[in-house]
């Protein structure tokens, strides 16, 4: 078992194992009660770590969190094919009557 990442984010470490979870990859938080602890003792020593079970998930695994760090371009503006109407590029689905893209 190898740690693929580590955080104070609760949010973001549970986010990141339900993306490999949905990739297959079996994978748990440890340590994630010190978390709460961050200040009173060292941060590197309270951050709860996203560990992967098996050694051949591990490169999936990282290269599920290094595309998670990486910041979003948001995609080329586009137009409804259900009303027409004009949307921006970040949106998958239409607000005004929801189609898809």
């Amino acid at each position: 078992m190898r740690v693929v990442f580590s955080s104070l984010n609760l949010v973001e470490l549970h986010h990141l194992k339900n993306l490999l979870e949905s990739a297959g990859i079996r994978c748990r938080i440890e340590r994630e009660l010190l978390a709460r602890l961050a200040g009173e003792i060292p941060f590197p020593e309270c951050a709860a770590r996203l560990v992967v079970d098996r050694p051949e998930d591990e490169a999936a695994a990282e290269e599920i969190v290094r595309d998670f760090g990486r910041p979003r371009r948001p995609g080329a503006p586009w137009t409804c094919a259900g009303c027409g109407e004009r949307l921006e590029g970040q949106f998958t689905a239409c607000w005004r009557c929801g189609a898809s893209r």
